[in-house]
Order: structure tokens, then sequence, then C-alpha cells
């Protein structure tokens, strides 16, 4: 397989419409994280005014946050190319090396799951990112040697959401490391609306602020509500978002107060019903959900936890009081009740 095929963006193509025209290009367009973009832009001052390479940079946090912008924020703000790559499609060293030695001076390199890169592809990296060499070796056996190919200076930026999977040599090659975190009512509100200005979509604040209040903290989210709500606005009335709009497309997406979705609901159902509140293990479930543990791990648990509605225990995942309140389940479930 060629290099060629590894850096195109990594885009969903559903999300095509999203990547071109909703995602910040600038840092001072980014909403949230106000003290990761205060540290983050100093140093792309710092780096700027010396003419050299950023350092390299961990992005850390749930899917949805904003780790794939901010990489092409600072390709942007650099005014230096960049090249995406996801860490699963790295199957050789041939591919990393032919990503390396395509790099021009100060470019950006973005890996996103970075902590999925298999250790052959991780044994490259460590010299490329700390000498900016890479090391290459020819042939097998006594006969072997190994030739050192000079790198210009580049910037790795990596994306994980499970930053435990990380090796430590991998991880301490990086310069700065920036957890995201969940976004607040109000600055999701602000990227509602920016959004709407850019589809050229008209909305009331009060719409814009429900559909803050039900994206999960995850600007992502609130982007995909936003576009499912306009065309709810479009099809069935005028085409502007009232606050009764918002609300009459929000229990069409069966997207609740705090922001669950059917599958978020399943969840809490299967482990209240089936297993009498929990433990159960992660398999178990992901096998009675029908879901691939990763998926669970990483999609639906990072908001019920956060929202206080499951716990991770040594022996499984239980579902708290207020989990059980969420689904009306008393404490003493009649799994009768679940049966549908």
């Amino acid at each position: 397989m060629s290099s060629a095929q590894f850096l195109a963006p990594v885009v969903r193509e559903d999300d095509e419409e999203l990547e071109q025209t909703l995602r910040p290009r600038r840092l001072d367009d980014f909403v949230g994280q106000e003290r990761l973009k205060e540290q983050l832009g100093i140093s792309l001052d710092a780096a700027k005014g010396r003419a050299e390479a950023l350092d390299h940079v961990l992005l850390v946090g749930p899917p949805g946050l904003g780790k794939t912008s901010l990489a092409f924020i600072v390709h942007e703000e650099l005014g230096v190319g960049i090249r995406t790559v996801a860490g699963p499609a790295l199957e050789r060293k041939g591919d990393m090396a032919a990503i390396l030695t395509s790099l021009e001076p100060r470019d950006v390199l973005f890996v996103d799951e970075i902590h999925r890169l298999n250790r052959a592809i991780e044994e490259i990296l460590y010299p490329a990112l700390e000498d900016f060499r890479l090391d290459i070796v020819v042939g097998q056996g006594p006969a072997a040697r190994t030739l050192t190919l000079d790198l210009p200076p580049f910037t790795l930026v990596g994306a994980t959401t499970r930053t435990g999977l990380l090796t430590t040599p991998l991880r301490d090659r990086f310069g700065m490391t920036f957890r995201l975190d969940y976004y607040g009512p109000d600055e999701l509100a602000r990227i509602v609306r920016r959004s709407a200005r850019i589809l050229a979509v008209e909305i009331a604040d009060e719409a814009a602020e429900e559909i803050a209040r039900r994206s999960r903290g995850t600007p992502r989210v609130a982007n995909r509500i936003l576009r499912r709500v306009r065309d709810v606005a479009e099809v069935r009335h005028e085409g502007a978002v009232t606050p009764e709009i918002a609300h009459e497309a929000l229990e069409l997406l069966e997207v609740d107060q705090h922001g669950l979705e059917r599958a978020d609901r399943a969840l809490l159902v299967a482990i209240v019903g089936k297993f009498g509140g929990g433990p159960v293990g992660l398999s178990t479930l992901a096998v009675a959900l029908g879901e691939e543990p990763d998926t669970i791990e990483d999609v639906y648990e990072p908001y019920l936890l956060q929202l206080g509605f499951i716990q991770r225990t040594p022996r499984g995942r239980m579902v708290t009081e207020l989990g059980r309140e969420h689904v009306n389940a008393p404490r003493e479930a009649d799994t009768r009740l679940f049966d549908a």
C-alpha cells in the first residue's frame, strides 16, 4: 500500500460538511479550553518568532472535543503544511518512513488515535522525534547495517482518547500535553450560534441554549444536533429555529434533558434490567448490547461517568442511584419492566 493512501485527512464522509465549514481555523476562533489556548498560543508565537518547529504536542480527551481542530489550527497558525494519518492505518515501518521523508521543514504531522500505533512504528518515531533522524536497517543478520537519514525539524501532533495506552517512551517525547475537558452550556451555546451563522440558519438564543444543554458537553454533538434541528425547521416550518422547533426536533431525535440518546439509555436499562444494576463486566455488557467493548468504553461511558449515572468498579460496571432515577428504575428493579 502506497504512503499516499495514508495522507488524506481522517474524515468520515457524513461529517465532511462540518469538517469543511464549521471547524475553527484560528486559535482566536476556538471556543472554550481557555487555559489550553493561552499556553498553546504562547508556544505558537515563540515558535514563529524563532522560525522554529513547534515542540511536539499530545492532545488528550474524549471524542468530539476539538483535538483534530486544534491540530489544523496549529498548521494554520504556523503557516506550514500538514500530513494526517490514523494510527491503526500504519502497519509497516515503510509506511511511517515514507511519511516522515515527505515532510517539509516545520511541517505538522497529525496522528489520530496515536495510542493504537504498533511498537515497530514507535521505534522509528523515537529518533525522529528526538533527533530528527530516520534509522533504516538494511539487510539481515551479520550483514545488516543501519542507514541514517536526516529529517527536517517537524511537529508531531498526537491525539488520543486513551492516554493510559501510550507507552512511556513515546509519551515522554511530547514537549506539551494538553487535556481537553467537556464544555459548559454557555460555551456550547456560543459554538451553536457560530455554527448557525456559518450555515445561514436563523436561531433564537433560547433554542441555541436548549441544544447546548443536550449536547453532552461536546461540540461535535452540538453541531450534529444543530444540523438535524435545521432539517426539521426547513421541512416542517419556515426555516428559522425557535425554542419550540428546537424542542420538537430534540424529541424527534430522542435526545433527553441530560443529552442521553437511545443507546445511552439502553446501556443503563441493560445493566439495571438484565444484571440487577451491576456489577457487570465490560465484555458481558458489550455482548448484551451488541456493541464493541471499545465503543462502550470510549463513546458511551465517559459522559455517563461524568453525570454520575454509572461507576466503574474492579468487579465491573454499576448503575448509581442517579442512573436508576433517570430510567425510573426502583432500587430493587423488577426485570420484567425491561423485557420490552
